[in-house]
C-alpha cells in the first residue's frame, strides 16, 4: 500500500499565548499525516508552556529570535518529506493535505503556497485579498499564505537567509527561479487585523515600496526600520 507523505508544519512563534492553543486545536482537526513543530523565539509569556502541554503533543523547540532563524531551526527538526511554514494567525483549509498530495504527484513541482483570504468578510479584507491574488500571478507571495516546499528543494536552496525582513520573499524568489510551483486552492485564511489600522493604501504601498527597495539592494536592516510595526 502506498504511504501518504508526512508533512511537517513549522510554526515560528513569539508571545502567542492568546492564539497558540487555538492554532494547535485547528491543526489537530485537519485530515492527513501532519507533524507540528512550534519554534519559540524567546516568548516572555506562556506560549512555549501551553504548546508543550497541548493534547496534540507538538514538537516544541527554541531558537534565536527572528523568523528566518526559527523556521530554519524548525526545518532542521522536521521529519517530513514536505515542509509547510505557517503563521500563528493563519488557518489551513480542511482539504489542505489532499491538495498538497495531489500537487506532489507532479515531480516537477518543487513547492508553492495556498490561495489566501483575509478574514473579516468586509470590503477591506476583500480588497486586500484581491491585491494578493494579483501579486501571486506575478510570482510574489509571502509566508502568511503558508509557503510549502519539498524537503529536497528547501535543502538545495539553503533554507531561509537570516534577514531581519523579507526572508520569506527572498526564499520565494529563489524557489520560483528553481522550478515549477503551485498555488493550491485552499484557501488559507489569515488575519487582516495587522493591516486594518494602516488602511488599504498605506498597506499596499508599504508592501510594494519595501519589496522594490529590497530588489534595488537597500539593506534589509534599513527596510526593517521602515516596516510598519503592525505584527
Amino acid at each position: 500500500m502506498r504511504t501518504e507523505p508526512l508533512i511537517s508544519v513549522v510554526v515560528p512563534v513569539l508571545d502567542e499565548e492568546s492564539t497558540i492553543a487555538c492554532l494547535l486545536d485547528h491543526l489537530a482537526s485537519l485530515p492527513g499525516r501532519w507533524e507540528t513543530i512550534v519554534v519559540d523565539g524567546g516568548s516572555r509569556d506562556r506560549t512555549a508552556r501551553l504548546a508543550t502541554g497541548h493534547a496534540q503533543r507538538p514538537i516544541v523547540i527554541e531558537a534565536p529570535r527572528g523568523r528566518a532563524n526559527q523556521m530554519n531551526a524548525g526545518a532542521a527538526a522536521a521529519r517530513g518529506e514536505v515542509l509547510l511554514f505557517l503563521h500563528a494567525d493563519t488557518r489551513l483549509a480542511a482539504g489542505a493535505y489532499s491538495s498538497l498530495v495531489e500537487a506532489l504527484r507532479d515531480p516537477a513541482v518543487l513547492g508553492g503556497n495556498f490561495r489566501l483570504h483575509f478574514d473579516g468578510g468586509d470590503r477591506f479584507s476583500r480588497l486586500l485579498g484581491a491585491w494578493y491574488r494579483v501579486q501571486r500571478r506575478l510570482g510574489v507571495y509571502y509566508s502568511d499564505s503558508a509557503i510549502w516546499l519539498r524537503r529536497g528543494a528547501f535543502d538545495r536552496l539553503g533554507g531561509f537567509r537570516t534577514l531581519p525582513i523579507m526572508e520569506d520573499y527572498d526564499l520565494v524568489r529563489r524557489l520560483e527561479c528553481a522550478g515549477r510551483t503551485a498555488c493550491l486552492p485552499g484557501p488559507a485564511v489569515t488575519s487582516a487585523r495587522r493591516w486594518r489600522a494602516l488602511g488599504l493604501p498605506r498597506t499596499v504601498t508599504s508592501w510594494v515600496v519595501i519589496r522594490w527597495l529590497f530588489l534595488a539592494g537597500v539593506s534589509p536592516e534599513r527596510l526593517a526600520r521602515m516596516y510598519p510595526n503592525v505584527r
